[in-house]
């Protein structure tokens, strides 16, 4: 009788919980004061996304008009922060990949956030997380 050694099963592909992109980038002044019209469309790309909204908190400030907006949902969430006197934003995505790979679909929420607000890319960062 001849005896065969079969490897070690494989371990389980490592879990990746999901893709965080960090970002500023330049705006035009009126963009970056319009809260409103982010808010809604936000809420658009959320719900065109399918992703789900739990929360949202916008803050404008006297000062300047500029905001920031923090929207959790399931899968994480996303925030921003402007700066419209220096015409500038900050901007986050994090989706997490416990229901399906997001991958895609954060990078595709930055891209459509930069269109928006008719920006142009100063620092782009992508963690693994």
């Amino acid at each position: 009788m001849t005896t065969v050694s079969l490897p070690p099963p494989a371990a389980p592909a490592a879990y990746s919980p999901g893709l965080h992109v960090l970002a500023t980038f330049e705006a035009p002044a009126a963009r970056l004061r319009d809260a409103a019209g982010s808010q809604q469309f936000f809420a658009a790309l959320v719900a065109r996304l399918g992703l789900s909204g739990v929360g949202e908190v916008y803050h404008v400030f006297a000062e300047n008009a500029g905001f920031t907006a923090v929207l959790a949902l399931t899968e994480s969430h996303l925030s921003i922060h402007t700066w419209p006197e220096h015409g500038l934003a900050t901007f986050d995505v994090f989706l997490s990949n416990f229901r399906r790979d997001n991958h895609a679909t954060v990078r595709q929420v930055y891209q459509e956030t930069l269109a928006f607000f008719e920006g142009a890319p100063r620092a782009y960062a992508e963690v693994l997380r």
